[in-house]
């Protein structure tokens, strides 16, 4: 009987070192690779991630952000009130000014990524949505320039859709930013040529930015005669 179970035992054997069966996984969500891979990208220009509230107070979302208080962008039909001074932030520039009070510009520079959900009271459909994602980027130091914002978003475009796409700016309006841009890459359908997707352009809008405006800089007890930024 023994000997039974010894033969069975020996057919039976199992080599432990083989490697186990594959076991499926899935993917990082694609919003979730470009925010990394951003946040990879500024944090090696010397940028701190910040993590800013989602539910915020009127006077951080707007005032703080030179929106006055009869600025369109206030309407009960753009935003989600909670109370009467809070709602669900529209915009990560949110943090702005909260980043701004609370740096201590005598141990360098402020640089900051603020990467989040945002909200705002829009019909859904293919290019709207009323919770969807912004990145926030802010520099304030002395002797900043239009040039050191320009190169930061060819730099940041570049890396995203890659070195064969051309980056222009054009002039826009923020309140918050003076003089205020924004930028387009080459089309990627059609590679500048003009189609449906470019609406027979030649480009793609990506994203808004700006020099901070002075009144923001103010209203965060700091000199804009000497401290600039984007």
């Amino acid at each position: 009987e023994q000997a039974a179970v010894n033969e069975q035992l020996a057919a039976e054997k199992l080599d432990v070192t083989l490697p186990g069966r594959e076991v499926p996984q899935g993917q990082p969500h694609v919003i979730t690779q470009i925010i990394t891979e951003l946040e990879d990208l500024f944090m090696g220009m010397g940028y701190q991630i910040v993590d800013g509230d989602e539910v915020e107070e009127d006077y951080y979302n707007f005032e703080r952000l030179n929106l006055p208080k009869d600025h369109p962008a206030r309407d009960m039909q753009d935003t989600f009130y909670i109370t009467k001074d809070v709602l669900l932030r529209t915009q990560t520039s949110a943090d702005q000014p909260r980043s701004l009070e609370n740096h201590d510009f005598s141990k360098g520079p402020l640089k900051v990524l603020s990467p989040g959900r945002v909200y705002r009271r829009d019909t859904d459909d293919a290019t709207h949505s009323h919770q969807f994602h912004q990145i926030e980027g802010l520099v304030v130091d002395k002797h900043i320039t239009m040039a050191d914002l320009k190169g930061t978003l060819i730099l940041v475009a570049k890396t995203l859709f890659g070195d064969q796409f051309d980056v222009r700016l054009r002039p826009s309006f923020f309140p918050f930013t003076e003089p205020s841009v924004e930028a387009d890459v080459t089309c990627f359908n059609c590679n500048g040529k003009g189609c449906a997707i470019c609406k027979q352009t030649g480009w793609i809008e990506v994203l808004g930015a700006g020099m901070v405006h002075p009144h923001v800089l103010e209203m965060s007890g700091i000199d804009p005669e000497e401290y600039g930024g984007f």
